[in-house]
């Protein structure tokens, strides 16, 4: 009778332990998906508003101005943005404060609204992330289940934003230890992205679908290809991160007020939207990203990207860094698809992750991601691509505090 006691006593106690995280996982991926719906539906907004009207390029310096303020005066440590999330899961410190929420929503809108080159999953990962850590106190968690928190949130947030909750789930466990897998926690992590994208998508959010890949017989010479074109996409990726590094440099060694970085970054993309008639390169790029799987793209496309994108985002504009890594590998991908003569959709859809991977060090998820977005038909060749890129890139990331690099 004891032992029965005892197990009885055992699995009760597994049952509201489960339970509890079950319910903390709903509330977390309804203010989740509901938050991303609503980011999706205004970045949409914003852009078409830009679009249509090219003459808010010339209040970028302004839009800079104000969002440099914004954070110098108000924002705090919230400036670190997708590094602070990591920080405080390996040093845990503070709550992330809740404030991150309503500033990167704002930063990232205007930056796009105006034209500047950045991504929406940095947006979408600070959100989720702020969101889930406000239940720390709330259920009076450990520090280990605030950890576990800090994951589901980016999880969530990951996934509602691209459609992707594999690839979300991976990517928020990868991006604290470089592409190495330390979480017992994997199924309440992926219960929250599914979630989170399925209330996302109950908003009436539309994710964008890519072009399905068809699969290609596996042959040796295709096999040398794959390496060599996913060479050349870790390289880009280590080239991505060191010019973003670069002019980050150059404003703090010549502009002495931080909150003057987004102006003058403004100024200078405006310098080189006149040079290079860069309506292609501003904002998230999905129309080229997309034209990418269908037609060659020239050289220069991937390489005034990331000019673009390494000057927006060193100046303190919002946003991230992960579409335009999209946009970068896809093109990339498109335009050495002719010399290698292999399909141009192929390629395309080869260095969309495979760069994402080598700038991330998140390559199980990019591969995920990938079959998410194209299908399986050429899954071998995604697992190729993405851990080449990987290796590659060696110890470069755009997330400077990743364990283990």
């Amino acid at each position: 009778m004891d032992i029965y006691n005892l197990n009885l006593s055992f699995y009760k106690k597994k049952f509201f332990y489960f339970l509890k995280w079950v319910i903390i996982s709903t509330l977390i991926s309804m203010l989740i998906g509901s938050i991303s719906a609503f980011f999706l539906f205004y970045l949409d907004y914003v852009t078409n508003l830009r679009e249509e009207n090219t003459y808010l390029l010339f209040f970028l310096p302004i839009a800079g101005l104000a969002i440099g303020l914004l954070y110098y005066f108000w924002g705090g440590n919230s400036n670190d943005g997708n590094n602070l999330l990591i920080k405080e899961y390996h040093s845990p410190e503070n709550k992330i404060p809740i404030k991150m929420i309503p500033f990167v929503l704002i930063g990232t809108l205007t930056t796009h609204l105006f034209g500047g080159s950045a991504g929406r999953e940095g947006t979408a990962i600070q959100m989720g992330g702020a969101i889930a850590d406000q239940f720390t106190s709330l259920f009076k968690l450990t520090v280990s289940e605030r950890k576990t928190l800090l994951l589901m949130g980016i999880g969530g947030g990951f996934a509602s934003v691209f459609g992707t909750p594999i690839a979300g789930t991976l990517f928020a466990i990868e991006i604290m230890f470089a592409g190495k897998y330390r979480s017992n926690n994997l199924p309440i992590i992926f219960l929250t992205a599914i979630l989170s994208n399925y209330i996302c998508l109950l908003w009436g959010a539309i994710h964008i679908e890519y072009p399905i890949i068809e699969a290609i017989p596996f042959s040796l010479p295709l096999f040398s290809k794959v390496i060599l074109i996913s060479i050349c996409f870790g390289l880009t990726s280590i080239v991505f991160i060191k010019t973003t590094e670069f002019f980050r440099k150059q404003f703090e060694k010549y502009i002495k007020i931080p909150y003057l970085y987004p102006l003058i970054g403004g100024l200078l993309i405006i310098l080189l939207y006149y040079s290079f008639n860069g309506d292609k390169y501003l904002g998230l790029g999905i129309s080229t990203i997309y034209n990418s799987f269908l037609t060659s793209q020239e050289y220069s496309v991937f390489l005034l990207k990331i000019l673009f994108t390494a000057i927006t985002l060193s100046a303190g504009f919002k946003g991230g860094e992960v579409t335009p890594l999209f946009f970068i590998g896809a093109t990339l991908g498109s335009c050495l698809a002719i010399y290698l003569n292999i399909p141009i959709s192929f390629a395309a859809a080869l260095g969309f992750v495979a760069v994402f991977s080598g700038a991330t060090k998140t390559p199980l998820a990019c591969v995920f991601m990938g079959v998410e977005l194209f299908s399986s038909n050429i899954l071998i060749y995604l697992i190729i691509s993405c851990f080449i890129s990987f290796y590659v890139s060696k110890k470069h990331s755009i997330y400077k505090f990743q364990k283990n690099l």
